[in-house]
């Protein structure tokens, strides 16, 4: 086994993924070959025959020889409702995976299937810490000045204010323990930082964050073109504004990347300059590569379950796992149950 000083053991749902089995294991081979030594132990959960088949096919037996799989007869579709799925697909490699991380059996999960069904086995199974009503999907967004956590990002589209508020209890705390900040700023992304602009979803959570500013760094509301200025670290949303503006700014990265590609190649001096400027390109091919940020975490729950995209590539899939190991080892929410009954009074009481 990949092993890691603590022996962190990681759950890999690897059915749910839109490119199939054999896609999975790529990136488990990639993740083992990039982060020798950080992993940790892997469990693969799924058809056991498939999953056997895809390690063959790749040539990958060396990476495997330790790793166990644990068989599930039934996978989770992409158009399955969760509740549907729950009852009638137990067996499902997603639901044995975080039944895994229930019974102790794994330090976290990773699955890039269905999201309403990830979330509805995990809250089911796993349940949400005291005092947390809706778990929430946070990522972090690639920016060369400054990166900064997006919360929510899917996993609950219809979000009250009080969600919010938790939403920026968890993100901020994520973001403290992933990225040794000790006061992270948080900001309420809406359409106009004027007092009273916005949803009356936005201008009740903007009260109420503000009621919490004895626990939590809020700077206030924020508009979309101050995403990339580095004047917050933590964006909250609900999962609906979250997962369009994801969305959004991967197929922007995408779109732009291609068309500096076009045009560079429309002329000759084109193509020089941009063989000079080589390192330049390179660099931001590298900070700015959304699959090296691939993975969220499901925050509020009580275990470690990491969703990554159903489309995701080889090198995505890695630093999903990679990713998953790390938020196992390191997030811990130990007196946060303090901050979450403190704020949830002051709410109660107004």
């Amino acid at each position: 086994m990949n092993e890691c000083p603590d022996d962190t053991t990681i759950a890999v749902d690897v059915m749910g993924a839109d490119k199939g089995v054999d896609a999975f294991i790529r990136g488990v081979v990639r993740a083992f070959k990039n982060f020798p030594g950080e992993l940790g132990n892997v469990v693969l959960v799924g058809d056991e025959e498939k999953i056997k088949r895809a390690i063959a096919g790749n040539k990958a037996g060396k990476f495997f020889e330790n790793v166990d799989i644990v068989h599930a007869s039934q996978e989770v579709d992409m158009e399955d409702k969760p509740i549907s799925a729950l009852r009638s697909k137990k067996d499902a490699s997603m639901f044995r995976a975080i039944g895994l991380v229930k019974e102790g059996k794994a330090d976290g999960m990773l699955s890039s299937g269905n999201t309403g069904c990830l979330m509805a086995g995990g809250t089911l199974k796993l349940r949400t810490m005291p005092g947390i009503d809706r778990p929430a999907l946070c990522t972090m967004i690639p920016n060369p000045g400054h990166t900064f956590a997006l919360i929510d990002v899917g996993a609950n589209p219809a979000s009250t204010a009080k969600n919010l508020v938790h939403n920026a209890i968890l993100g901020a705390h994520y973001f403290k323990t992933t990225m040794n900040v000790e006061k992270p700023r948080i900001g309420l992304l809406t359409i106009g930082t004027e007092e009273g602009k916005g949803s009356d979803l936005i201008c009740e959570a903007n009260r109420l964050l503000k009621l919490a500013s004895d626990d939590i760094n809020y700077s206030g509301p924020i508009e979309g073109f101050q995403l990339f200025e580095g004047s917050v670290d933590v964006v909250i949303c609900d999962g609906f504004v979250g997962n369009i503006l994801l969305k959004s700014i991967e197929a922007m990265a995408k779109t732009i990347k291609t068309y500096i590609r076009r045009e560079i190649v429309k002329n000759p001096l084109r193509m020089l300059g941009a063989m000079l400027a080589g390192g330049v390109f390179l660099d931001m091919k590298r900070k700015l590569n959304t699959d090296k940020f691939n993975g969220a975490p499901f925050l509020g729950l009580n275990g470690i379950i990491i969703k990554s995209h159903g489309s995701s590539s080889a090198e995505g899939i890695s630093s999903a796992l990679k990713l998953a190991c790390k938020t196992a080892r390191a997030l811990k929410y130990g007196d946060l149950s303090e901050v979450i009954e403190r704020v949830n009074l002051a709410i109660s009481q107004v």
